[in-house]
């Protein structure tokens, strides 16, 4: 679909289309990518789902949601021969991530991974390449091997994902600047990133990536969410997604397994919560008063 710039501030442009709205957020490296993209966590566990799940990917990039989210670990390398389905003759429009397991994350296991998800994924290389969370590899190592991969034109750019404020430090004293992003759980129930790692990473212009920004679900049933929803003709999971897209840095990657989910996603997009609905969701959700340690699921 072909999308126009109309409106830039600081680091977001925002584009429009005939259809719909989607924001797109710039990387340190002045990559676009859409602020709304697609997780694949717990996406090809079930063979029976498998057509369901590759249509609602498809349907997602018609509708402009063109980040894809996998990772090795998922599935077993499952859900990256799932997207490799979903994004066949469509490469090209697609923002592709994929990670390395901490494990695997020494110079040479970093690049044997990567070939082994390239393979999996049928491509030739993978957009944002990141490391899944900090193991007992020096963050050098990892660092180097990703500087390689990139130059050997494997993957264009790399990240990192559960990383708290401490350990982006250490990453930065090992020469972590060249990294684009923190995937990071980050919903309403889930605030400690405020405290000091979404600062931290505003201050380096570094774009989080929320994973898990609806709780898996669990956050559906919640009452308070339930009356704003009214007041917007919306579901309790758009406007908790719309919360997190509240934030012009902040890159949320749901995951929708069915075309209607997907659909219900994308429509969060034109949720403004208003400050009276935002007032309501901090007495529900209490934004952190001192350090959280780093959450993850």
């Amino acid at each position: 679909m072909p999308l126009n710039r109309v409106a830039s501030a600081g680091r977001v442009a925002i584009v429009f289309d005939m259809a719909a709205t989607m924001r797109m957020v710039t990387l340190p490296s002045g990559d676009t990518v859409p602020q709304l993209g697609q997780g694949t966590w717990h996406m090809a566990e079930d063979p029976r789902r498998r057509d369901s799940e590759v249509t609602a990917l498809r349907v997602g990039i018609d509708l402009g949601m063109t980040l894809i989210d996998t990772a090795e670990m998922y599935a077993d390398g499952r859900a990256e021969e799932l997207v490799a389905a979903a994004i066949e003759g469509r490469r090209d429009e697609v923002f592709l991530v994929s990670k390395v397991l901490p494990d695997h994350a020494t110079r040479e296991g970093t690049r044997i991974a990567c070939e082994n998800s390239l393979r999996r994924l049928r491509t030739d290389r993978i957009d944002l390449y990141l490391l899944h969370w900090r193991g007992s590899v020096p963050l050098a190592d990892t660092v180097e091997a990703m500087t390689e991969l990139v130059g050997a034109g494997k993957i264009r750019r790399w990240g990192v994902s559960n990383f708290d404020v401490d350990d982006m430090e250490h990453l930065w004293l090992s020469r972590g600047e060249a990294a684009q992003t923190d995937q990071v759980l980050y919903n309403l129930r889930s605030r400690g990133i405020e405290y000091d790692l979404l600062p931290w990473c505003r201050s380096r212009s570094m774009p989080i990536m929320a994973y898990s920004p609806i709780e898996q679900g669990r956050l559906i049933g919640d009452p308070t969410l339930e009356k704003i929803a009214a007041r917007h003709d919306a579901s309790n999971a758009q406007v908790a997604l719309a919360w997190v897209l509240r934030h012009p840095d902040v890159i949320a990657i749901p995951k929708a397994g069915t075309e209607a989910h997907v659909r219900n996603d994308f429509a969060a997009l034109k949720i403004e919560l208003s400050p009276h609905d935002l007032a309501a969701l901090d007495r529900e959700f209490p934004p952190p008063t001192t350090k959280v340690p780093l959450e993850m699921l």
